[in-house]
């Protein structure tokens, strides 16, 4: 006992100590802490998320086994879901399988949905009986679709829908709901934090195929998840499903001829943009790691010199080495304390913004929380820096005696100070490597920005009405409905134009069909891709679109008139090269179809991505019983700058027309096109951040060394100036060694940058990974940096004075 209160009062002496050393040293404590919080916190912050994203099973029992299986341009092969399977190639493959324990088909839709609340228009994914079985997820409330059962009526609800739309009751069992104005009875609620095959899904229902589903090879609109069998690797799987995809290709040359098979376990189910984005922000984290320790061990050398003397002096009176030890451990535990809780803080702050890089096709939350092994981890290797160069000084000075106090001023220097120069090395090297990773994506972004859509964005609102079938069955009922909301959003004050359309670009990616072009080569269904929507008369005025040849769709394009379709001047390029393509005639979905107008080409899939031919079709000149997806859905209207007071009047209109429509997807194109870059500029902010913090440090490593330099060759400085030496050529000696510091950095930095450029080089948008513009920035920012870090100390050597430098001496 007597043992304990005796460490306890030397640990409070030492703590006291700590306090008051630190507290005469501001200066150098918030430097050390607010290093420490940045290195700790950023790394905290950056790995959760590649943990959460890249490494953490997904929250399914044995989610390892868990696989997505789609049609791919490649066999046995693929990042994701580059096409989706028809049925009929679903069918086969399952059948013939033989590595899966349970395999079931799914698709995407959304829905109006009445009941509960207000209406709403939700995301829902149509499941078949063996889905949600074979996740493994037993379900909080009721049941789940179970294969010979009458579940064609039936839904089952997510959590979070559950408690927004039905106030978390549990009478919700055997309740009746309506979507798009068909009735379902919920039978089942999922438990908090299921999400399938997104976290924007929180509706099921059951998928039933039918024989007619199964007629057309190309008609693909299904993914399929699959749980391997016991035994059953996922190579073995993917290499089985690869040739069951040759031999349809062979059984079916005409749709199957160049279609693979794309399996890749479920938690891999990203594009490699995401891949390569969260590997770059691992990479960058541990960038700054290396910096925090390096900038860490180089503020404790600095110290330790500056206090070599007060140590030696201790130790010549009589204080063990051990006790010295054991004061500058307790200084070094309390700057790595504070500073791990602030870099808690820092974690906490952080996490949201680095979360934004949690691609949205996981099925997991948006949101990781801390991984306390990751805050451990930083926090470990932030404290053995600390430890390791905090308690050396220490053991030095038990063997220096008083060969210190005889040094004076000239201690610290030699093997030290070569030390401290190759941290302050590293730190420019790390510093160079994330600029030039930074600068590449600005450049990259930038470029994307600089893209052309075809359309312009500009004082366009748009907003989803999708209409629900059978309610809306008719293409008749359809067209009056449109008819009404059109009229009277184009009286609106401030309205110039407005149309309806079955798909706005970069929202609906999809969309893609095959024409037959008279007196052509019938190319394969996958080659002859062309996007289509269907239109209301206005829509290229409204959207902007330019009218190069020919007419619009007007509203005589009836039925019962001659079918017709605008084209795009790719679609004419393509087919009719050198041609007048006005009068041309091409056959769609059984019809034929005469072009009466050419227009610009847009971007349909996207800034980064090449869309295929488009074509657009009149709305009143759909073909009973085509797919909902194909209806005309998108509200799109050209204002004069008053966008936001028009939807409120918009809402009143649609509601008229039919109270039970909601609206949903209020936006402007501008928004629209901003998304297009928003992963881009996320990306850009966090390595914006830690590419800002990076040059900072390195600049405070260089300003430290070589203000240490100066005050440790005072006494040379002193005497080349009392020999008459020129202030000026002090100051450049000075400069040249903080340029030379430098470019040690630097040099292993380009290097470094072009090999990190070169692993993310998807994320570059054809930006070379050796970008002469890029890698000049980062350089030069990099010597400003230590330029800026420079001559503080250099005016400070050339003002030293002599007779005050030797009379201290």
């Amino acid at each position: 006992m007597h043992a304990l209160i005796a460490h306890w009062d030397i640990l409070k002496q030492d703590l006291r100590y700590a306090a008051r050393t630190l507290t005469r040293a501001r200066g150098f404590a918030l430097t050390a802490i607010v290093v420490t919080a940045l290195g700790i916190g950023a790394n905290t912050a950056a790995f959760s998320v590649a943990d959460f994203v890249l490494l953490r099973p997904l929250p399914f029992p044995a989610a390892d086994r868990l696989v997505r299986v789609c049609e791919g341009p490649r066999q046995a092969g693929g990042w994701g879901c580059m096409n989706q399977l028809s049925p009929a190639n679903y069918r086969d493959l399952k059948g013939m399988s033989r590595s899966f324990a349970a395999m079931g088909a799914f698709a995407g839709d959304a829905v109006n949905l009445v009941g509960g609340g207000e209406p709403r228009r939700l995301p829902i994914a149509p499941v078949t009986a063996e889905v949600l079985p074979l996740l493994g997820v037993a379900p909080a409330l009721g049941r789940v679709f179970a294969s010979g059962t009458d579940d064609a009526s039936a839904a089952v609800l997510g959590y979070g829908l559950w408690q927004s739309q039905f106030g978390g009751s549990p009478a919700v069992l055997g309740e009746k709901i309506t979507l798009n104005g068909t009735p379902y009875t919920v039978i089942g609620v999922m438990p908090r934090g299921f999400y399938f095959p997104n976290r924007d899904v929180q509706l099921w229902t059951l998928l039933t195929l039918r024989e007619q589903d199964f007629a057309n090879r190309t008609n693909s609109f299904l993914e399929a998840v699959g749980r391997l069998d016991d035994g059953v690797t996922f190579e073995r799987a993917r290499t089985e499903l690869s040739t069951l995809a040759e031999r349809l290709g062979r059984d079916y040359p005409d749709t199957n001829a160049e279609t693979g098979v794309s399996v890749f376990l479920m938690r891999d189910n990203m594009s490699p943009r995401a891949r390569t984005m969260l590997l770059t922000l691992t990479g960058a984290s541990l960038c700054l790691l290396l910096l925090t320790c390096a900038n860490l061990a180089n503020l404790l050398l600095a110290r330790a010199a500056a206090h070599a003397r007060e140590l030696a002096v201790r130790a010549a009176l009589g204080a063990g080495r051990r006790r010295l030890v054991q004061q500058l451990i307790t200084q070094s535990v309390v700057i790595t304390t504070i500073g791990g809780a602030a870099g808690l803080l820092v974690a906490v702050m952080t996490v949201p913004l680095f979360s934004t890089l949690v691609p949205q096709t996981l099925p997991v939350a948006s949101q990781p929380g801390l991984d306390l092994r990751i805050l451990t981890l930083a926090a470990a290797f932030t404290a053995l820096t600390a430890l390791g160069f905090g308690v050396f000084p220490a053991l030095r000075a038990g063997r220096a005696g008083f060969s210190a106090l005889r040094d004076g001023s000239r201690a610290g220097g030699g093997a030290k100070q070569r030390v401290r120069s190759i941290l302050v090395a590293v730190e420019v090297t790390m510093s160079v490597v994330l600029l030039i990773t930074a600068g590449l994506l600005i450049r990259a972004v930038w470029r994307v920005q600089a893209v052309d859509p075809g359309f312009a964005p500009q004082r366009v609102l748009t907003m989803r009405t999708a209409l629900p079938r059978p309610k809306y069955d008719s293409p008749l009922r359809r067209a009056q409905f449109y008819d009404r909301v059109l009229i009277g959003v184009r009286a609106l004050p401030g309205v110039e134009s407005a149309a309806f359309t079955s798909g706005l670009p970069m929202l609906v990616t999809g969309l893609i069909t095959s024409v037959e072009i008279p007196g052509q080569v019938a190319r394969s269904a996958r080659a002859a891709g062309v996007s289509h929507r269907w239109v209301t008369p206005q829509y290229f005025r409204s959207l902007g679109i330019p009218l190069r040849r020919g007419r619009d769709i007007g509203e005589a394009d009836t039925r019962d008139r001659a079918w017709v379709a605008v084209v795009s001047q790719s679609f004419v390029d393509r087919y009719w090269p050198g041609q007048d393509p006005l009068g041309k005639t091409f056959g769609h979905g059984g019809a034929t179809r005469t072009v009466v107008g050419v227009v610009g080409d847009i971007r349909v899939r996207g800034l980064e991505r090449t869309s295929e031919p488009q074509m657009y079709l009149p709305a009143q000149q759909i073909a009973d019983g085509r797919p909902a997806v194909f209806d005309p859905k998108d509200l799109v209207v050209r204002h004069a700058g008053q966008g936001d007071t028009l939807v409120a009047a918009i809402r009143e209109i649609v509601r008229a027309a039919d109270p039970e429509q909601p609206i949903s997807g209020v936006r402007s194109m501008d928004d629209v096109l901003a998304g297009e870059t928003a992963a881009r500029r996320t990306q850009l902010q966090v390595l914006g951040v830690l590419a800002a913090v990076a040059v900072l440090l390195a600049g405070v490593g260089i300003y430290g060394l070589l203000a240490y330099t100066v005050s440790q060759r005072s006494r040379e400085i002193a005497v080349r100036l009392a020999l008459g030496a020129d202030p000026a050529r002090v100051r450049r000696l000075i400069l040249t060694d903080g340029m030379r510091l430098a470019a040690l950095g630097i040099v292993p930095g380009v290097l470094g940058g072009y090999a990190a450029a070169r692993g993310m080089s998807a994320l570059l948008f054809g930006i070379a990974p050796g970008d002469p513009a890029t890698f000049a920035a980062a350089v030069g920012l990099t010597l400003a940096m230590a330029l800026a870090g420079t001559v503080v100390p250099a005016i400070r050597a050339a003002r030293v004075t002599p007779m005050a430098v030797l009379r201290a001496e």
